[in-house]
Order: structure tokens, then sequence, then C-alpha cells
């Protein structure tokens, strides 16, 4: 397979679709001689791949303490309710 980095012009759909070729407007086409054939490679970059992770963890992270602050919220209800009816039901109890 030969890697030759021949620039191709993009479309605007595929620069909308690939962000990093925004600033040049070209991918990376690869001939392959063996099997005479052709293929693009989109120019996706390290750090837009880093940048893509931790913007899913913080997404991640923020999910996480809004379902703990639901669950923590939750359990405070069903257990002042639980109290309640225990306190009704006890007729010794005062109030």
């Amino acid at each position: 397979m030969v890697r030759a980095k021949i620039p191709v012009f993009t479309s605007t759909i595929i620069l909308k679709l690939w962000t990093p070729c925004d600033q040049t407007g070209f991918i990376e086409k690869i001939n392959c001689a063996k099997s005479n054939t052709v293929e693009y490679k989109n120019c996706h970059s390290f750090w837009m791949e880093e940048s893509l992770f931790w913007r899913f963890e913080w997404v991640m992270m923020g999910l996480m303490v809004a379902f703990v602050l639901v669950v923590v919220t939750r359990q405070r209800i069903l257990d002042h309710l639980a109290s309640e009816k225990v306190r009704r039901s006890n007729p010794y109890s005062r109030g």
C-alpha cells in the first residue's frame, strides 16, 4: 500500500462532517498499489480526539453528579414519608 499525501478538495458537506478539514479544506488520498484502490482518510487530529475525550469525560461527570443529587433527594423524601407513617401509626407518639 502506497500512502501518498495528495491534497483533495472536499465539498462543504464533508467539511461540515470533518471539522478539522475546515482550516485546510483537504483530506488525505491513499492509493493502494496492489489492489489499485483509492481510499480517503479523514483529517482527525490528535488534539481534536483529545478534546472530544475530555468533553465526554466532563459530560459523564456532570451526569453522575446530577443523578447522585436526584438519588439523595429521593432517598430523603422517602425517609421523611416513612418516618411520618411510623409517627402516625404509633398511638403513643406526641403530636
